[in-house]
């Protein structure tokens, strides 16, 4: 899926698009941990690598005159095996969220019967799909829908004045053009992938909810009880997203906070041995000579430092994208917390 590149949302539509592009959150966002995690450790090699050509101390003579390989890498050791604990700290967190008597199970699971009855009998579906995917598409299918049927019950009435009909067009045009680019890029997104959980940030249903009750409360008068009536559907369907979304993610930050955990365990033993290696047999007569006019030593010890640092930038890259989308997502209902996401009429 193509990165959103449109910037219309400070003028109500298109959704989150516009806060959602640019290089700075396709990098938090957008981009594969693994190849975030790869693209920094190579600029960290590179860096190291290059600054031993600058004309500093060379890095043979600093480990001659002061083991500078032990006071490097044994730091490692310790600072691994206490990020493993985290860890496993993390593990626990996320599990203890899962664990619970009968009672509180099967409390959790009426509730979510009953969130989901409540949005078929709003959809007027007989049952809506299982896959978080499948189930928001539905949920913006009926936005859309609802959307389509609010501006059909005010689409013959004359007694409307042109400014109003103008205005309601738009925000129907604005929904339906917004549900369509989800539905269409949710369709074989798969939960666990990031795709969900972006295509839920790109419905900016906060400001749908504030257009429909704006409009309400501007032209109440003017408008017809069936078309009143639409606004009331149309709002309660958007209200139905928001814990929608929320639940999603929820799971989703588990999902990933799982994943950190089972990557940092995976990779904190190699990095071990790494460092034990480093220490045990790395001095300063190690590798005679040069490679590329590099001393072999440097590219042998600034990659030892690489796969020291990795399980810390592992767990910057996951981190960085947990902690955008949550403060991307800080308000529910019809809150808009950012600047880009209002308009000079907001008041």
């Amino acid at each position: 899926m193509d990165t959103p590149d449109s910037d219309t949302d400070e003028s109500g539509g298109s959704g989150e698009q516009g806060r959602l592009s640019g290089p700075r959150l396709y990098l938090l966002l957008r981009l594969n941990r693994w190849l975030f995690t790869g693209v920094v450790l190579a600029i960290v090699y590179c860096v190291l690598v290059a600054v031993s050509q600058v004309g500093l101390t060379p890095l043979r003579v600093i480990v001659a005159s002061s083991n500078g390989t032990f006071w490097i890498f044994s730091a490692f050791i310790g600072a691994i095996i206490t990020g493993t604990s985290i860890v496993v700290t993390i593990n626990q967190l996320v599990l203890s969220q899962e664990l619970g008597a009968v009672g509180d199970q099967r409390e959790r699971m009426e509730e979510a019967m009953s969130f989901r009855r409540d949005t078929e009998d709003k959809l007027e579906e007989d049952v809506t799909p299982p896959e978080p995917a499948g189930f928001l598409y539905e949920l913006v299918d009926g936005i859309e829908d609802e959307a389509t049927d609010f501006e059909s019950a005010v689409a013959g009435d004359t007694d409307l004045s042109d400014e109003l009909q103008e205005r309601i067009r738009d925000y129907a045009d604005e929904v339906t053009g917004n549900a369509r680019t989800v539905k269409s890029n949710l369709e074989g997104a798969q939960f666990g992938t990031f795709e969900v959980i972006w295509n839920a940030l790109d419905f900016n249903y906060s400001r749908k909810i504030y257009d429909a009750r704006q409009i309400r409360a501007d032209h109440g008068e003017e408008l017809s009880d069936e078309a009143d009536e639409e606004i009331d559907e149309m709002i309660t369907v958007l209200k139905l997203f928001g814990p929608a979304r929320e639940h999603f993610k929820t799971l989703y930050f588990q999902w990933e906070l799982i994943n950190l955990s089972r990557a940092l365990l995976y990779v904190a033993v190699p990095a071990l041995t790494v460092m034990g290696l480093m220490l045990m047999y790395v001095d300063a007569n190690a590798l005679p000579g040069t490679t590329l006019g590099v001393d072999n030593l440097v590219w042998l010890t600034s990659a030892g430092f690489v796969v020291g640092i990795a399980p810390f930038v592992i767990f910057i890259t996951f981190i960085l994208r947990i902690a955008t989308v949550a403060k991307r997502t800080l308000a529910m209902g019809p809150f808009i917390l950012r600047e880009s996401a209002r308009d000079d009429d907001l008041g």
